[in-house]
């Protein structure tokens, strides 16, 4: 099952305009040009626009028919794109509630997501930390955090690195009031506060149980993020990826690996209302390079297969 789960790769960021549907749909074709089954979702519940990226006006099924069941399996709802091997599966955003589904809503989707016939599954998520985005986010073995050289995508990427830590932190230790006060505390920035870094609360549980501190490690351990900086103009840019990891291995206990760059674009950004020809047409374009790096990226990663523990969403 952890084989079948490892091709899932969720696209996340803690804001909007980072270019993440934009960087799904380019990874996926770069992908597929590589000769991979691809497919990607749209797990955008709130405000989903893939499929216009991918050239599809009107979709036949999207993921809103599926969660209300008026289809029954997923496959049903997996449409073609104008790039051999790179399949789509369309969010909603016009149907009241969908962008908050419900507990089995999730479990469901999540459930049969790991059985499509694709060798990549690409996820993208939607900006800010919502318990949906969350959940998605954390499901997946692989995980792509996407910021900007903008100091309010640092700022917004590095939260939502933090939100999915202390999600998942949230889960392991709901049982224990003590556990769980320890977990709140680190988790909001207060003056004088201190229990301020992941190294704190790891002394923090000691005393507690003596298990605590092996399921901190095991929860460090198994969030296996990458962080891609989009959008870079000049070489000084290329310092957020360090920046952002820094603060993550110093406050959070995290190792994120640099993942790569994608250069800003001209020709990219004047195709952004018709990225359907950009695919077809644009494959000399500066960036396309960078999209191809990243793809070899993460066949590596998909072939190591590299064990990771899932968080079941929960009913918050």
């Amino acid at each position: 099952m952890e084989e079948i789960k490892n091709k899932i790769w969720a696209i996340g960021g803690g804001k909007g305009g980072v270019g993440k549907s934009i960087f799904t749909l380019l990874l996926g074709d770069s992908l597929a040009q590589l000769g991979n089954k691809v497919i990607m979702v749209d797990a955008d519940l709130g405000g989903s626009n893939l499929h216009t990226f991918a050239g599809i006006r009107y979709p036949k099924y999207t993921l809103a028919d599926f969660m209300g069941r008026r289809v029954e399996s997923m496959d049903e709802v997996v449409m073609e794109t104008p790039i051999n091997n790179l399949k789509l599966i369309c969010g909603a955003d016009d149907i009241l509630g969908i962008a908050n589904p419900k507990f089995t809503q999730k479990t469901r989707l999540l459930n049969h997501l790991k059985n499509l016939d694709a060798d990549i599954i690409l996820l993208d998520l939607g900006a800010g930390v919502s318990f949906t985005t969350m959940d998605f986010f954390l499901y997946a073995p692989n995980k792509i955090v996407v910021v900007t050289p903008q100091a309010t995508s640092i700022q917004n990427g590095y939260g939502f690195i933090k939100a999915s830590l202390y999600r998942r932190l949230h889960r392991i230790f709901r049982k224990d009031p003590k556990a769980l006060e320890i977990v709140k505390r680190s988790s909001v920035p207060v003056q004088g506060e201190n229990i301020d870094s992941m190294a704190k609360v790891y002394e923090a549980l000691k005393p507690l149980k003596e298990d605590y501190v092996e399921k901190l490690m095991d929860c460090l351990n198994c969030i296996n993020i990458k962080l891609v900086v989009n959008m870079v103009r000049e070489p000084k840019e290329r310092n957020v990826s360090h920046i952002v990891r820094s603060v993550a291995k110093n406050y959070l206990s995290l190792d994120i690996e640099d993942f790569g760059v994608i250069q800003y674009d001209r020709i990219l950004e004047a195709s952004i209302n018709n990225m359907a020809g950009f695919l077809t047409g644009g494959k000399d374009s500066a960036s396309r390079h960078n999209f191809y790096d990243i793809a070899y990226n993460v066949v590596k990663s998909c072939r190591e297969l590299i064990p990771a523990n899932s968080l079941i969403p929960t009913t918050s």
